[in-house]
């Protein structure tokens, strides 16, 4: 027996129709940048936006990617609190890693969040994932972000990053900044799309 519909449930004709898509907003295109801002477009329009890292290629190696977020000053400082874990495996043996990293989460913290750690330089080596980010307009709730990064670390491992937490501030987020810990970001992108 099958449902059937006009479109008006989240089921049609047997596919999903859960509404939703991703809009276009802006792109970054980093050239030996020492950080990538976003400062527009970031408002009540959505309550979801995403920014997808693609290919994102850096000047030093073994430094980690970063982000921070703007809440209404001029300084990338929103309180977080946030978790951080990571998986691992040796492109040369079996070697593999699932663990939680207690030095890379914050606790009621200004700073820098990373978002991928030990990045390799290497000339064919690079980073790609997104970070999402839900209602960053509000000002009645915190705002909860999540992130997943893929890429090749220093030590030619494949290594998955997944970062969760929240900003503890009841005030709009209106800027996001992402950066390495040192050198630039040499090339790659940054797209930043919202939900509708």
């Amino acid at each position: 027996m099958g449902l059937i519909s006009n479109g008006t449930t989240i089921f049609d004709n047997g596919t999903v129709n859960a509404g939703g898509s991703l809009k276009f907003i802006s792109k970054a295109t980093a050239s030996a940048s020492a950080s990538i801002e976003f400062t527009s477009g970031i408002d009540s329009t959505y309550k979801e936006y995403v920014f997808y890292f693609n290919n994102l290629h850096f000047s030093d190696d073994a430094c980690n990617f970063e982000i921070n977020f703007r809440d209404g000053g001029s300084n990338y400082d929103a309180t977080k609190t946030s978790t951080f874990f990571r998986t691992q495996h040796d492109e040369a043996d079996s070697t593999t890693d699932l663990s939680y990293q207690t030095g890379r989460d914050l606790a009621q913290s200004t700073g820098n969040q990373t978002l991928a750690e030990n990045l390799g330089n290497d000339n064919d080596e690079s980073l790609s994932g997104y970070l999402t980010i839900f209602n960053p307009a509000s000002t009645t709730f915190v705002k909860h972000f999540l992130a997943q990064t893929q890429y090749y670390q220093t030590n030619n491992y494949s290594e998955s990053v997944f970062v969760a937490g929240y900003c503890n501030v009841t005030v709009a987020i209106d800027g996001v900044k992402f950066q390495p810990s040192s050198g630039t970001i040499d090339a790659g992108q940054i797209m930043l799309f919202g939900v509708s």
